[in-house]
């Protein structure tokens, strides 16, 4: 429907698909990065995880979402703790595999944030809060 509306506008088709063309390509890049976690993201007011990815840089996470570039963020974590996800959380969690895990991070000044990765990625997700124990 919508390539209809832009043909009737006069837009290229061409140009559409490779304006998209160059959004999946974008992203992929970001995904091959060394230390990239495929993670779901939730805020404490949102009761939806959203699909993405994540990767350290100092105590900085950024997340981009999937399957497009819409949502991105870029986050200072002051502290955080892995935990299995409850019954509850692992409702809302799909394509994490069996028994996903769920990193609560305390945002810096205020705030928090809640990932959700497959267990094979717990280590990853507190990056450089990995293995330091939070107050």
């Amino acid at each position: 429907m919508i390539w209809a509306i832009l043909a009737l506008l006069g837009v290229p088709l061409w140009l559409c698909a490779l304006a998209i063309t160059a959004i999946v390509w974008r992203n992929r890049e970001l995904r091959k990065r060394p230390g990239s976690v495929p993670v779901r993201i939730r805020a404490d007011a949102s009761k939806r995880w959203h699909p993405g990815h994540a990767f350290w840089v100092h105590d900085v996470l950024a997340f981009r979402g999937s399957p497009a570039a819409w949502k991105e963020r870029l986050v200072q974590v002051g502290a955080g703790a892995v935990h299995p996800a409850s019954a509850a959380e692992s409702k809302g969690l799909h394509r994490l595999g069996d028994g996903p895990v769920v990193a609560s991070l305390d945002l810096v000044p205020s705030g928090s944030l809640q990932l959700a990765a497959h267990a094979e990625h717990a280590s990853l997700l507190l990056g450089p809060f990995n293995g330091k124990e939070t107050p």
